[in-house]
């Protein structure tokens, strides 16, 4: 169904991806929602509940390998009110210190920590992460047009 997860009165959707530190599994999930996604029909933020001073070294080298520059990308805090912001809020592992926000649609994305991991393992998190997007992408109709 289209636009399943748009709120009655909007037409722009919001997606808010939360992990633990928001250095690798949110931050690539909006990198690649925001390539992926109309900008004109939805556009994706990420956070974490225990921001990381910086993206992941080892999430960095691997999103670089498909040519996603994520040096400029900062981890920020996961706040109710920046999750108040979003249509729909998907978590990556933050679990129970994830803030509860009434009426927002949520999922639970299942994806280990990147962090620290070997870079083949870094890159099947990221390729399965790609795909799981991209079918929210396409079930949502929110496709960049050609």
């Amino acid at each position: 169904m289209p636009m399943e997860h748009a709120m009655p009165g909007k037409s722009f959707n919001r997606v808010l991806f939360a992990c633990l530190h928001n250095g690798g599994r949110s931050q690539m999930a909006a990198a690649f929602f925001n390539i992926l996604a109309d900008q004109k029909k939805a556009r994706a933020i990420s956070a974490g509940t225990q921001p990381a001073p910086r993206v992941h070294p080892e999430v960095a080298d691997a999103m670089r390998e498909l040519g996603i520059d994520l040096s400029q990308a900062r981890p920020q805090l996961l706040t109710r009110e920046l999750a108040s912001k979003a249509n729909l809020f998907i978590t990556m592992g933050c679990g129970e210190s994830c803030p509860v926000v009434p009426g927002l649609c949520r999922e639970e994305w299942e994806f280990p920590d990147p962090k620290g991991q070997p870079p083949v393992r870094v890159r099947e998190i990221r390729d399965v992460l790609l795909q799981t997007v991209r079918n929210l992408v396409k079930r949502n109709n929110w496709e960049r047009t050609k």
